[in-house]
């Protein structure tokens, strides 16, 4: 027995919409960091977000090259990983600033840092959205 799948249910749809599920993690990991003033919180719920955040600028990788993706859904894994690779760099240079803590304990994500992951994740979630609101648009994207 084959079981069919709506028409809707494509692996752009799928990757699209668990792409929107990440960008609402990284707003909420954000409001955990304001919450303990930038220190790393003691929560199975960030560490889990966290692994998610940073695997899914590997899964984008590969998502860009392995599934068919309209052009204006091409944005999304490629907004994706400027963000990740642009955040290494720009995290890299805060703490090369105030230096490597001895302990993940005594590491302090700085604000402004918090303030572009936050800023990425509404501009993503947006983008995202529209990529999946485009097939039922008045104009071609």
């Amino acid at each position: 027995m084959q079981i069919s799948y709506p028409d809707w249910l494509t692996p752009q749809f799928i990757y699209i919409t668990l792409s929107a599920v990440v960008a609402v993690l990284i707003w909420i990991e954000g409001e955990m960091l304001k919450k303990t003033d930038g220190k790393l919180p003691n929560s199975k719920f960030f560490q889990i977000s966290s692994i998610i955040d940073t695997s899914w600028f590997f899964i984008s990788v590969v998502m860009l090259y392995t599934i068919d993706l309209t052009p204006i859904a091409v944005a999304v894994p490629a907004a994706y990983g400027l963000y990740t690779t642009f955040g290494w760099i720009y995290g890299a240079r805060l703490l090369k600033r105030k230096g490597i803590p001895d302990a993940p304990k005594d590491l302090i994500i700085p604000t402004k840092y918090i303030a572009y992951s936050q800023s990425f994740s509404l501009i993503f979630f947006a983008l995202c959205l529209l990529v999946l609101s485009s097939p039922w648009l008045p104009m071609p994207l």
